[in-house]
């Protein structure tokens, strides 16, 4: 039988939740799975909700919408609050703790990904980076070999290192999340 991750991304316009859901979905197509990413902003786009939906699967994708998402993550009050419904009960939500106060679950990973974003690549605009490196690291749906060449191929050349940098700092908050859990 095959396994379906279905993933909510969501933010404002302007966090880049979009990129982070085209970078989630080419790492996968990388490993070689089946992928499906659809996006979604209001008309004012920066500074309006958005969300960037992934499928990933290996097996045919049958339906190409979240019907109820494994993993999700919010990089904004709004967002949360309006996209955070259809989490499945054990599924897993990553927040950005500085930007959301009211989780719609207290199993949710909080992490300072803005603070972080700005404290160790110098840019708090990877904070999208950095919270798909997150989910990334603790959910395990694709490589980071993959991701990594996905930011090599999808943003401009003069952000690459530094959204690399940033997918480390992501990766490294999942293997310690990783130790404090076990």
């Amino acid at each position: 039988m095959s396994k379906r991750h279905e993933i909510r991304l969501a933010g404002t316009g302007g966090q880049g939740i979009i990129l982070a859901g085209v970078l989630l979905a080419e790492a996968a197509v990388r490993d070689g799975l089946n992928v499906v990413q659809t996006q979604s902003y209001g008309p004012e786009a920066r500074g309006g909700a958005s969300r960037s939906e992934v499928i990933i699967s290996d097996g045919e994708i049958d339906y190409p919408k979240v019907i109820e998402a494994d993993m999700m993550l919010c990089l904004s009050q709004e967002a949360c609050d309006r996209y955070s419904g259809r989490l499945r009960k054990d599924g897993m939500l990553v927040i950005d703790a500085d930007l959301i106060r009211r989780a719609p679950t207290t199993r949710a990973v909080r992490v300072s990904l803005t603070r972080k974003a700005e404290q160790t690549v110098g840019e708090s605009l990877t904070a999208n980076v950095v919270g798909l490196g997150v989910l990334a690291g603790l959910a395990q749906v694709v490589s980071r070999e993959s991701l990594e060449a996905a930011i090599r191929a999808r943003v401009p050349p003069s952000t690459t290192e530094i959204n690399l940098k940033a997918l480390a700092v992501g990766y490294e908050i999942a293997e310690q999340i990783k130790k404090d859990t076990q």
